[in-house]
């Protein structure tokens, strides 16, 4: 088997430049706020893993060259643009519902949810991400995997997929914890509409940008 020493130096430049872009709140985490004080713990984990699954479609799409090209091509970088903008959006509209009218507050384990759903919903917002193309752009630039065979790639591959659902699951078990769900009962209307705002402007930035 081949051996992994000789990567391993670009392995761990890629993997901070991954772990800076997993932990930076954005739209992944404020939509992890809303699931988790919305569903808890286990709905956030599930779209945890969307995100990450998401995460790493894009780290496989790079490695094949299609990132590169995206980055190259105008008009499908426009489409991704565009594509994730519109899916920003329906998040805000959905926020700013909420916000106008509470829906009542259940425990997690009565509130109906399609565990293939909430996977979806992860998976499509990670996927449709230009931020997220970006990083991984940049990832690739450090050519981690150059050189290497199957074996490698598929270990960098599994370690990407490691990292961005570790960090992600941080974020969702802090704000599916006690205090902060108790917080978020109290104040909803005040998240939700920030929710809304944040998704909304992040949707208008994404539409709105050059290149």
């Amino acid at each position: 088997m081949e051996s992994l020493l000789p990567f391993l130096p670009k392995f761990l430049a890629a993997y901070a430049i991954l772990v800076v872009a997993a932990s930076s709140p954005g739209p992944a985490v404020a939509l992890l706020l809303g699931v988790a004080s919305g569903r808890g713990r286990r709905a956030a984990l599930v779209v945890t893993t969307g995100i990450a699954a998401g995460s790493v479609t894009i780290n496989l799409l790079t490695l094949l060259g299609l990132g590169l090209l995206l980055s190259q091509v105008a008009w499908a970088m426009t489409a991704m643009r565009l594509i994730g903008a519109g899916y920003l959006a329906w998040l805000a509209v959905g926020a700013f519902r909420k916000a106008l009218n509470p829906p009542a507050l259940m425990a997690a384990r009565d509130l109906p949810a399609s565990t293939g759903r909430l996977l979806a919903m992860g998976y499509l917002l990670q996927v449709t991400n230009p931020k997220a193309i970006v990083f991984w752009l940049a990832i690739a630039s450090v050519g981690a995997t150059h050189g290497g065979g199957a074996g490698i790639v598929a270990l960098f591959v599994a370690g990407a997929f490691a990292i961005s659902f570790l960090c992600h699951a941080a974020w969702a078990l802090l704000l599916s914890s006690g205090p902060v769900r108790a917080g978020y009962a109290r104040a909803r209307r005040w998240v939700e509409g920030t929710l809304g705002v944040f998704f909304a402007f992040a949707a208008w930035k994404i539409a709105t940008a050059r290149g």
